[in-house]
């Protein structure tokens, strides 16, 4: 890990000396090629160089300690060491977890999409409900959300619904929510009092540009029709809603709202870039399931990842094996404690084993 740390503070070195070049300062290409380069590698080299000074420090109060003879000082150096042993082997993890290939997708907006499953009404509810929780995070987080498309259950809940976050880092806090999520309560409407158990699928898509994935005109059929539901006049008497197949996948994209047709079109090619690209991530990740074996699931769709307990105030996600017994907390947001772990374990997993994977 050193020999790496080392080369990377050198390639560092040598992209100041570049940036200061005058050769190099009248070519704003190369200019801003060096300098993105260089802010990647700030955050690691700085990081290092703390950890270096940490452990020279670390090693010369341990000399101090062997050769002090008086208690007070010897019980002072004593002290150094244990404080400067903490904090070289936390500049350690942090190296680590640094090192760990970042998702070029990280920093990404996200389109989300939830869609009701088994259970009727009372899945649709609950799909409503994580709509909420997810609206609820990202306003604390001050990301924007935009929906895209709906089609309501008529009782309050959403038989799908898709929507955009927007906001730095979202793809990264939010990748992990992909999957079934299943309730456990009483629906309203159970004169009996009896625990009706339903499911609800989300899948994160990150927003991904078109140049990104290959799609060819030849291959998307679109079809244009008025938006249904709310939206006005307008939006009944003018062919708003946009609808595209990809012929080759069989992907089906349908937008619609109040604005125009031509930014709908916009959005729907821009959700069918995104799913192809996960349907891409996901035949790598099946490529490369035998290496990384020990990976939490992160997107697999069939998978139960989470359980709502009502009756229990209990959240379980069983990925990462931790509960909440704060039900209505979670529920406006306060997820954090399971994407930490889920982000712990998943640095974890590529550290172990699948550290040279990246997707």
């Amino acid at each position: 890990m050193l020999e790496k740390l080392s080369g990377i503070e050198a390639r560092y070195d040598e992209l100041e000396r570049l940036m200061s070049d005058p050769a190099v300062m009248a070519d704003y290409t190369k200019i801003a090629e060096y300098s993105k380069e260089r802010t990647s590698l700030e955050e690691i080299v700085e990081a290092y160089r703390a950890f270096k000074r940490q452990s020279q420090q670390l090693d010369d109060a341990k000399v101090m300690l062997n050769e002090e003879s008086d208690p007070e000082l010897f019980e002072m150096a004593k002290e150094e060491v244990n404080t400067l042993t903490a904090d070289v082997t936390n500049l350690e993890e942090k190296l680590k977890k640094l090192l760990v290939p970042k998702d070029p997708r990280d920093d990404k907006n996200v389109i989300i999409e939830i869609r009701a499953g088994a259970g009727g009404d009372e899945a649709g509810l609950f799909a409503a409900d994580l709509y909420r929780m997810y609206s609820y995070y990202a306003q604390n987080r001050n990301w924007k959300i935009d929906i895209i498309d709906q089609s309501d259950t008529g009782v309050g809940g959403f038989k799908q619904i898709t929507f955009e976050v927007k906001g730095k880092g979202a793809y990264s806090r939010l990748k992990y929510e992909s999957g079934v999520h299943r309730v456990q309560r009483v629906p309203a409407t159970e004169a009996q009092g009896r625990i009706h158990t339903s499911t609800v699928t989300v899948a994160v898509l990150a927003e991904i540009d078109e140049v990104d994935v290959q799609i060819r005109p030849e291959d998307i059929q679109e079809e244009f029709t008025r938006a249904s539901g709310a939206g006005g006049q307008h939006v009944q008497k003018n062919s708003t809603a946009v609808r595209l197949v990809h012929i080759p996948s069989g992907l089906v994209v349908e937008v619609q709202d109040e604005r125009s047709q031509l930014q709908n079109r916009m959005r729907a090619r821009q959700i069918l870039a995104a799913r192809l690209y996960d349907m891409q991530m996901a035949k790598a990740r099946s490529e490369q399931e035998s290496e990384r074996r020990n990976q939490i699931g992160t997107g697999d769709r069939s998978e139960k990842i989470r359980t709502y307990n009502y009756p229990q105030s209990r959240v379980t996600d069983h990925r990462v094996k931790v509960s909440s017994y704060n039900l209505p907390a979670v529920l406006i947001g306060d997820i954090d404690m399971f994407v930490d772990e889920l982000t712990v374990q998943d640095q974890a997993g590529q550290l172990s084993g699948g550290g040279d994977d990246e997707e």
